[in-house]
């Protein structure tokens, strides 16, 4: 099985990639992001519903908020601080890696980086392990946001096509590995698919990684996110020399407006790290990394509790679909994160669905061609946000406008079906 070519789904993608010829080349080369776009679309619409952006429906915890009414009260708290994020947090996460992860030699073989969300961790991890022109292999589909970081390092994003369910394929990957490849990258719990790599998958990617001199990025945002007595695992742990883990306060302790994450990494490249760090950021915003200490005071109990909910929301949107008949071809999720992929019967691709669905009947999902889904109307669906006040309404809505849009749409070729 071959790579998928470095522009996947580059027919949609082009929609979405306007560039006017003013700025650079490479940024010209970036997807313009998709959620703002189908956002745009959805203001037109008098009372948009949204399964898009992948967010909780639960605030932060108390504890949190403790924790900003102290920086308020210290006069020493409004400068800049150490690059490497406060002292308390950044042993606050060491002893969470530790303790739920298993980690070992945290603060000593391995270094915390406390940065301004999971996303910016990813960006700086490529600019300091990266040179212009490295592949970075991003098993599809692809996390959108991943991509177009690889882009903007001035790399090619390599999307290696999956094994069936959408699970990574470690041939592919392995027959994909060039003179030029850097990096290979891991999502689990997995945005987009909803799916939860096994541990076996996971350390086998691991190995692959060290075996063939590469760097494994292991993106554990939705690390709690875990339904049906599925666990977690870090394949860093304990004590990997080539990978680096990621990790996120958005998601787990509903915190996605206060931009703060952070990785773990070995302590030979912190300083490249420290010197990417300081360039963009200086520090995380304080007042940020505050409300996370007092997220790691909550734990994870926190998300836990929320778990139940969740899980029956995703089956609730699993219902929905399934109402739809022969008109789903496929549907993917609901193991782990937030997210179902869904692929219709049809030969509209999945752009051209995700805005006839948000236009037409104010309903917001994400098309698969921004995830690197080149073949077949795949769409993400996120039931992270929903709630108990209008969702039995706002599935009607999903399945009445899917169902409109197939009855008058041609039906998909044994080729669009991926």
């Amino acid at each position: 099985m071959t790579p998928a070519p470095e522009g996947a789904g580059s027919a949609e993608a082009r929609r979405l990639r306007p560039w006017n010829g003013a700025g650079g080349a490479r940024i010209g080369a970036v997807d313009a992001p998709v959620i703002p776009h189908l956002a745009a679309l959805a203001r037109r619409h008098p009372n948009p519903w949204s399964l898009g952006q992948g967010v909780a429906f639960f605030p932060p915890p108390p504890q949190a908020r403790a924790e900003v009414d102290a920086f308020w009260r210290s006069p020493s708290a409004h400068g800049y601080g150490p690059a490497a994020g406060l002292d308390p947090l950044v042993a606050a996460i060491g002893a969470k890696l530790t303790r739920e992860n298993g980690f070992s030699g945290v603060g000593d073989d391995l270094r915390v980086l406390v940065t301004a969300g999971a996303n910016m961790a990813f960006l700086t991890a490529l600019l300091a392990i990266t040179d212009p022109g490295d592949e970075v292999l991003l098993p599809l589909p692809w996390y959108f946001n991943h991509e177009m970081a690889v882009r903007i390092a001035d790399c090619r994003p390599i999307g290696v096509p999956p094994a069936p369910g959408l699970r990574p394929d470690l041939a592919a990957l392995e027959a994909a590995i060039t003179s030029r490849t850097r990096v290979l990258v891991s999502v689990s719990p997995n945005n987009p698919a909803g799916i939860v790599y096994t541990p076996e998958e996971l350390l086998a990617l691991n190995r692959l990684a060290t075996a063939r001199g590469l760097w494994h990025i292991s993106d554990e945002t939705y690390e709690y996110f875990l339904y049906g007595g599925r666990r977690h695992q870090s394949p860093g742990a304990p004590a990997s020399t080539r990978t680096i883990t990621l990790g996120s306060f958005s998601k787990a302790y509903g915190m996605a407006s206060w931009r703060v994450g952070y990785l773990l990494a070995p302590a030979e490249l912190y300083p490249a790290l420290l010197k990417v760090q300081d360039t963009n950021l200086i520090c995380a915003p304080h007042v940020s990394q505050h409300a996370a200490l007092g997220a790691l005071v909550a734990g994870s109990d926190w998300p836990r509790r929320h778990l139940a909910t969740l899980e029956t929301h995703a089956g609730q949107l699993r219902a929905a679909l399934l109402r739809l008949g022969s008109g789903v071809r496929e549907i993917i999720g609901g193991e782990g994160a937030l997210y179902f992929l869904v692929r219709l019967d049809t030969a509209l691709d999945s752009l051209q669905m995700a805005e006839r669905l948000v236009l037409e009947h104010g309903v917001v999902t994400l098309p698969g061609s921004a995830f690197g889904l080149a073949h077949g109307c795949w769409l993400r669906l996120s039931f992270g946000a929903l709630s108990g006040d209008g969702l039995a309404h706002g599935l009607d809505r999903l399945v009445a406008g899917i169902a409109a849009i197939l009855s008058d749409a041609p039906r998909s070729t044994p080729h669009e079906g991926g």
